[in-house]
């Protein structure tokens, strides 16, 4: 796979950051129902895969994917579906600027935002309800950082912890 540029059709026309999305095979169901969503809701969408259930293909391919186009883009946002969203989380985490969490219910979603200024969101597709996972999507991409200080210390340190490496 080869990192795409992100592209924004009107970007003063439509504020929304633009949203990257992947899954493996486990994840592709719910990642066709929250592009759905998401194109309903106005979002400039780009899917970089998996773009088939293909049981043989690997979670950190599509979280490196996401990872490197939001890293690049400060104002893009990431959304990764995997069988339990860990495995996502750990790959796309290595990307340096990325701050991704695993997400499963509205307070996990507001304070990945909120707190950490997460930039990457994951998704469990397996022993979870599918009902629940637009309303996260949309908490986390409406949810803003609060920019409180100690938030920004935080961040800063683990900033200084990618560099260190």
């Amino acid at each position: 796979m080869m990192a795409k540029k992100l592209k924004r059709n009107n970007p003063k026309a439509n504020p929304e950051p633009v949203v990257v999305i992947g899954s493996d095979h486990a994840g592709y169901k719910t990642k066709q129902g929250l592009l759905k969503f998401l194109a309903g809701k106005g979002y400039t969408v780009v899917d970089v895969g998996g773009f088939d259930p293909d049981a043989h293909d690997d979670y950190p391919d599509y979280a490196a994917e996401v990872a490197k186009l939001v890293a690049e883009d400060k104002a893009a946002r990431g959304i990764l579906i995997c069988g339990s969203g860990t495995g996502m989380v750990i790959a796309a985490n290595k990307v340096p600027g990325i701050r991704a969490s695993v997400v499963y219910d509205e307070y996990s979603a507001k304070m990945a935002r909120h707190d950490n200024d997460a930039n990457v969101m994951a998704l469990r597709a397996r022993n979870f309800n599918t009902a629940k996972e637009p309303r996260l999507v949309k908490i986390f991409l409406e949810t803003p950082f609060s920019n409180l200080p100690r938030h920004k210390r935080r961040i800063a340190k683990i900033a200084t912890l990618e560099r260190k490496r």
